[in-house]
């Protein structure tokens, strides 16, 4: 017999608790999206669980009506995978920030992507330490002038879509708060995909790091500074189309005009379906103001997951040996007596 589920809106989702983001925030337009994605995937509210960390997108589980868990600072990916170990019936998401994640949880991170545990992971990147008032953060450009680095940070960004793809996560996207309609699509597709789905959004924090990614979020700009990636289709970007992507001799991307001696099969086509990581990383090493910056999906592979393997082992041993016997344990092998 087949239950017809309620339909679902995104005002299903929303909760009761008065959202606390400053004005203007980036996070407002995620959690938006959010709402409007999770209607569309045809499962039941109660079968949603979102886990956070510290930080201002970590305050993300209360605004949602689902199960939530806000926990201690970078070990949401933790927490997460003994929830989806538990409960594999649940479809989890971690909402994280790049100092949550990449900083003290960037152990956690690597981990439960390498793993490829089936979590959705969203990681909000503002470049900054927003809730503690402005310190840099593990994504801070090299000479970011904050509060922790009043001359200057000197320590090497990392890129988060870099750190997935190298931790061979087997759902790699990146998109921008802002970009409503192509948020959504990420988010949906991250929503669907089977194993780790790694999203960072870039979002702007108003009030530390304002116009952080003005670059790729304002209409005057971002034709020239960013590239979307749509599987099968040459990289081609620019106000009028009329620039490309291809690979030269030293396997190094470049920029060259379309148009003349150079079509569009010269150019790079996107394949994120390759099972070999080396061009999602290598679309993943285009950075602003160098190249223009890939938006989109970098990588979507198939893998066997973590918790599936798992409870397959479990359910093994117990069609060979039977239920266990947790006193029979505790009373197996040497003993003795403290007095």
């Amino acid at each position: 017999m087949t239950v017809d589920l309620p339909v679902l809106t995104p005002k299903d989702f929303a909760s009761d608790q008065e959202i606390r983001w400053c004005p203007r925030c980036g996070d407002y337009s995620i959690l938006a999206q959010m709402k409007k994605v999770l209607p569309t995937l045809g499962i039941p509210r109660e079968k949603f669980m979102f886990v956070s960390g510290i930080g201002c997108s970590s305050r993300f589980p209360y605004y949602m009506s689902t199960y939530g868990f806000h926990s201690i600072h970078g070990r949401a990916p933790a927490v997460a995978t003994g929830i989806k170990l538990t409960r594999p019936d649940m479809q989890v998401w971690v909402i994280t920030g790049d100092g949550d994640s990449l900083s003290i949880g960037g152990n956690h991170l690597m981990h439960a992507i390498r793993r490829n545990l089936d979590i959705k992971i969203v990681l909000f990147n503002n470049q900054i330490y927003g809730l503690t008032k402005g310190q840099y953060s593990p994504t801070s450009p090299l000479g970011a002038r904050t509060k922790s680095t009043p001359y200057g940070s000197v320590d090497n960004p990392l890129t988060p879509v870099c750190v997935a793809i190298g931790s061979e996560a087997t759902f790699v996207a990146r998109s921008v708060d802002v970009d409503i309609n192509h948020l959504t699509m990420v988010l949906e597709r991250a929503a669907r995909h089977k194993g780790t789905a790694f999203v960072e959004v870039y979002q702007d924090c108003n009030v530390f790091n304002n116009g952080a990614f003005a670059y790729v979020s304002k209409k005057d700009t971002k034709d020239e500074s960013a590239i979307y990636l749509e599987h099968g289709k040459p990289l081609i970007f620019g106000k009028n189309r009329d620039k490309g992507i291809r690979v030269n001799e030293g396997n190094r991307p470049e920029i060259v005009p379309l148009g003349g001696d150079i079509k569009e099969d010269d150019l790079l086509f996107h394949d994120e379906r390759a099972t070999e990581p080396s061009l999602a990383f290598l679309l993943a090493r285009m950075r602003h103001p160098e190249f223009p910056e890939p938006m989109g999906v970098f990588r979507a592979v198939d893998r066997p997951t973590y918790d599936e393997a798992v409870n397959r082992q479990m359910l093994d041993q117990l069609e060979t040996k039977g239920p266990g016997d947790l006193d029979k344990l505790f009373h197996a092998g040497d003993t003795w007596t403290v007095t």
